[in-house]
């Protein structure tokens, strides 16, 4: 019987099982895939503590490691670094909560006198060009609705900024943040090793060396930037609100620790604080040489973080362009919101890790590097059948 099987027969069905198996890995990846987007497109509304939780995991699994280590047992450990953690942000918000609330409410009582100061602004800019183009071109109803936009403008943007200032702190008074956040911290803190572990275990044993080596990768640079990213934020903060408050701008405070926390987004932190801060020292100051202290604070703080801190702290283990963060942080805000913007870096490092390795793995194929055929290329293109 066995003479009469045709060997195409048996070489089609060995090569069956590897196919389908193929075939099933796609789908497996693509039925992961929709179920991540759809879970997150269900239960975003209540993902914000959780993954809080496993931010600050596996932010201090290095340290309670370390302990561990040393031999302190990693329950008690955990248990320690996330009630210093906790009195720690405690003892911020009490110590700085009064005064970023005294500099919203001197805020919130300044914006007749910076709508009104605008509106005269206005007026003189077009007092101006009307003098330079005439009366034809510039005309007093324009002058008018231009001064009169103006201050309605101001009024909008500086209750806009109160209210999120408002609505930002009381987002630290909710429930959940404040006990379901260190209770999961606790257990994910505790479990990471056996986590890590069991996700091992359900790796295909055929790719889980090439597995490893990506997860291994995307691990040193996320750790890179979230560790790094995170000690030059505070620094930033720390600097921008002593140096702003130093030099005398009522609001220093409140607009240096806001340009410090905002520079985990390349470049819109310290543009945002430079543009915030020049405006109110030009509203605030009546010469020239306070607005020039606080330009010379933010070009010492652009210095240390470009020659300084970043370097330091960060140098070139972060392999994550800066177009690339922003575009990551702004889709992901689109798409899910807050949460959004906390997955947004994991997810950008991972796709950039994949996308090397695809790349590598492409210019090393016989796509790549088969060259042309010399004959075929002599040739030249088959004659066109009429």
């Amino acid at each position: 019987m066995t003479d009469l099987i045709d060997p195409t027969t048996l070489h089609q069905a060995a090569g069956a099982p590897g196919s389908s198996t193929r075939n099933q890995r796609l789908l497996l990846l693509a039925g992961v895939a929709v179920v991540l987007w759809g879970a997150l497109q269900l239960f975003a509304s209540i993902l914000l503590p959780f993954v809080l939780s496993a931010g600050i995991a596996y932010f201090l699994d290095p340290l309670v490691s370390r302990l561990t280590r040393q031999g302190v047992r990693r329950a008690i450990a955990s248990l320690a670094l996330l009630v210093f953690l906790l009195a720690f942000v405690l003892m911020f918000a009490l110590l700085l909560y009064p005064l970023i609330l005294a500099q919203v409410g001197i805020l919130a009582a300044r914006v007749p006198s910076y709508a009104s100061q605008l509106q005269h602004w206005a007026e003189q800019l077009l007092a101006h060009v009307q003098d330079q183009l005439g009366a034809d071109i510039v005309d007093a109803k324009l002058r008018s609705l231009v001064s009169d936009q103006a201050g309605a403008m101001v009024s909008f943007l500086i209750s806009a900024v109160t209210s999120i200032l408002g609505s930002g702190f009381a987002l630290f008074n909710v429930l959940s943040l404040l006990v379901v956040t260190p209770v999961v911290s606790f257990y994910l803190l505790r479990d990471w090793p056996g986590v890590v572990s069991r996700l091992d275990q359900w790796l295909p044993r055929r790719y889980e060396d090439v597995v490893r080596l990506q997860a291994r990768e995307v691990d040193r640079i996320l750790a890179a930037w979230v560790r790094g990213q995170a000690i030059c934020c505070l620094l930033l903060a720390l600097f921008y609100a002593i140096t702003l408050s130093a030099v005398g701008l009522d609001l220093g405070l409140i607009v240096g620790l806001s340009a410090g926390l905002l520079s985990f987004i390349p470049y819109v932190g310290t543009i945002t604080g430079a543009v915030t801060s020049i405006g109110l020292a030009l509203a605030q100051f009546p010469d020239w040489h306070g607005v020039a202290r606080v330009a010379v604070v933010f070009v010492i703080g652009q210095t240390l973080e470009g020659y300084v801190i970043y370097p330091r702290f960060l140098g070139d283990r972060v392999e994550l362009h800066a177009v690339w963060v922003i575009f990551a942080l702004f889709a992901g805000g689109a798409a899910f919101g807050f949460l959004g913007v906390l997955l947004a870096v994991p997810t950008a490092a991972t796709i950039g890790v994949l996308a090397r390795f695809w790349l590598r793995r492409y210019m090393q194929s016989p796509l790549y590097l088969d060259p042309p055929d010399p004959e075929t290329a002599r040739a030249g293109p088959p004659a066109s059948v009429t």
